[in-house]
């Protein structure tokens, strides 16, 4: 599973792309790790004061990524990166509550392979869709001391299993229409994205040289 993507975009160019305001959010790009902040859009209720920011309804927020653990964890729990079962009671009531979902910005992310490079180290394989500089995951965000979000995942396309990975991040198509379904609509439609494959083909990208 995906645990660090990059969004090398600044916080100016993901509001414009996804016609979001972005208020004084600082984001100048580079990559995403678990615990570290990222930019995420959303439609929930957070007030967010400024110049024009009643008279747009998606705004960009910054979230930790990474949810609490449930209570029922140890308490050395790690904090939760992906939701893999929607249908869990730590996730439903989240999910079927459109304000808690959000997009989730990237311009490519990390899955791992099953085979090890000449040094022994476990591959690392840079993906993103063909043609879409800038993209968006389902991201789904809880309430905490910290606010802080966890991406969808669905069963690896037959192309990511080819590299030895069993689940990947869901990659929404590059539409307004998707991201709409996602952010607005009811968990009977948007429930439907779950078992979409990525629009556009995902090429392999060059290792950044920061990952």
């Amino acid at each position: 599973m995906t645990v660090l993507f990059r969004l090398d975009a600044d916080a100016r160019s993901i509001a414009r792309q996804f016609g979001a305001y972005s208020g004084n959010d600082p984001w100048a790009g580079g990559h995403v790790a678990p615990g570290g902040f990222a930019p995420v859009i959303t439609e929930g209720r957070e007030f967010v004061a400024g110049p024009g920011a009643a008279r747009q309804t998606r705004r960009m927020v910054p979230r930790l990524w990474g949810v609490p653990p449930p209570p029922s964890a140890s308490y050395n729990a790690r904090s939760v990166l992906s939701v893999a079962n929607p249908d869990s009671p730590f996730w439903i009531g989240n999910l079927r509550n459109r304000e808690f979902r959000c997009l989730v910005p990237a311009t490519s992310f990390m899955v791992w392979g099953s085979g090890t490079d000449y040094e022994g180290r476990r591959l690392r394989h840079w993906l993103a869709p063909e043609g879409e500089p800038l993209f968006a995951f389902a991201g789904l965000w809880k309430d905490s001391e910290v606010p802080s979000f966890a991406l969808l995942t669905r069963p690896a396309t037959d192309d990511l299993r080819a590299l030895g990975c069993e689940r990947m991040p869901l990659v929404l198509p590059g539409h307004d229409k998707a991201r709409d379904l996602w952010l607005r609509g009811g968990w009977d439609r948007a429930s439907a994205l779950l078992e979409t494959d990525p629009e556009a083909e995902l090429r392999e990208l060059p290792a950044p040289s920061r990952a």
